[in-house]
């Protein structure tokens, strides 16, 4: 049995059993202890931490990649670890203790054993590798018990989630950061350092998505997900980037959207082909479209596309495009055309940019992070959280970017669901996105 197998409890149940911002740069600082938050918000700095003391829930394969680069990042000290199978817990004993962690406290008492490890272990992060159904009630029960969070994505499937992450951080002043590693690729941090210095110019729309051929991995509980739901139920990899190059929750935010969904046949087709027509997975009747696309538009009036399409034959792609009044560059395939520099029509290699353009965490970074996941994302979003807890910094995303993207898969389903009309989009900040400042450029 694994943590899909069981249901949690319902939002307001949870809610009941539980007990239920400034930017790097900023000038505020945190540290990894425990904080606390005053009625406005505002948090109680705290000193260097030495040694992040991390417990890790969820031990699936994600969970063991992070375990596994957990281990090779310095001042990390892995003291508890947390998953429905013995075994999946004894696999990371048994690596922490190789990499002379020391043997972590195991926790395999069932699917809220999570409950334990919170209340009793000392900790200073609770990492969140689960399915998404348990992302909202682990990283509650970890800052109700005084220690940072930081979850997979998306960080909640609905917005009342949403809702309850934010509102459970401004309570206890702990952090709550969703792992969008996609902020961290390479041509990602490049599009934001290119953003910071004003090559293309004032920012008015982007582009993004979740694209690429995907059900021969739909399995468990994320085949569940195509039964039940209809929207764009994978957001924030494309959404993410391009909403910190956008200013969104830090000088603008996001206002409505719409959304539409194809009719859904990629499922029942694959299944008809690679199983055969009496197979009860060819006979489901799927409610995810094959294909969906919504549309953004912000206070300020800029706007985002974000498509999200996993069940038809579709190379990989998240779109990354970012267009201003200077210029426009694109991820998928990369290539980049700036106003004033020639003919304006032809597309120009992102090459030529690079060598000014570079974010410097890649230039700093470059060799350590090869190798370590999704071209070395992954190991940066990892080294960038551990490196603000233990120095006292805010986290380059906090817990108003993992509501804001994350909401997005339920506002969609709203609309889709309703013809297609307008959703608002919740103020998860409460107004104060009007003063926070724009994330910054930071350095290793």
């Amino acid at each position: 049995m694994t943590y899909q197998d069981k249901k949690p409890q319902s939002p307001q149940h949870r809610r009941g059993f539980f007990q239920v911002a400034a930017t790097v740069g900023g000038g505020l600082t945190l540290g990894a202890a425990r904080l606390n938050a005053d009625e406005s918000g505002k948090r109680d700095s705290a000193s260097k931490q030495d040694d992040l003391r991390v417990g890790v829930v969820g031990i699936g394969s994600r969970g063991r990649h992070l375990v596994s680069l957990l281990l090779g990042l310095q001042g990390v000290s892995i003291r508890a670890v947390g998953d429905i199978l013995p075994t999946r817990v004894a696999w990371a004993q048994e690596a922490a203790a190789k990499a002379g962690h020391g043997k972590p406290a195991g926790y395999d008492r069932g699917p809220t054993d999570f409950e334990r490890l919170c209340e009793r272990e000392e900790l200073d992060l609770v990492i969140n590798a689960t399915p998404w159904n348990w992302h909202v009630p682990i990283c509650v029960a970890a800052m109700n018990a005084g220690k940072h969070a930081a979850v997979e994505v998306p960080a909640a499937v609905n917005e009342e989630g949403c809702w309850q992450l934010v509102e459970t951080a401004e309570k206890t002043g702990q952090h709550c950061v969703m792992l969008e590693n996609c902020c961290y690729g390479r041509t990602e941090m490049m599009f934001l350092n290119m953003v910071r210095k004003g090559l293309l110019g004032t920012v008015v729309h982007a582009e993004a998505g979740y694209m690429h051929e995907y059900r021969r991995g739909w399995i468990d509980w994320r085949y569940e997900q195509t039964i039940g739901r209809d929207g764009n139920l994978y957001p924030t990899h494309g959404l993410g980037p391009v909403a910190q190059c956008m200013n969104i929750d830090r000088g603008d935010r996001f206002d409505y959207l719409v959304s539409m969904s194809t009719r859904s046949s990629g499922m029942n087709d694959y299944f008809r082909r690679t199983l055969g027509p009496e197979h009860p997975k060819t006979k489901v009747e799927y409610s995810q479209g094959d294909v969906n696309v919504s549309m953004i538009r912000t206070v300020s009036g800029s706007t985002i596309t974000l498509g999200y399409d996993v069940q038809l034959p579709r190379p990989y792609s998240r779109i990354n495009i970012v267009q201003g009044t200077k210029g426009i560059a694109q991820g998928y395939p990369e290539r980049i055309s700036i106003e004033g520099s020639g003919n304006d029509h032809p597309w120009k290699s992102l090459e030529d940019y690079r060598q000014d353009y570079e974010h410097p965490l890649w230039q700093q970074l470059h060799a350590q992070a090869e190798g370590k996941g999704h071209g070395g994302m992954d190991y940066l979003v990892l080294y960038r959280l551990v490196e603000a807890l233990r120095n006292g910094t805010e986290p380059d995303m906090d817990v108003y970017d993992a509501a804001s993207w994350s909401v997005v898969s339920a506002l969609s389903e709203r609309s889709v669901a309703n013809r297609s009309r307008p959703v608002d989009f919740p103020d998860f900040t409460r107004g104060k996105w009007k003063t926070r400042s724009p994330l910054g450029i930071v350095t290793a």
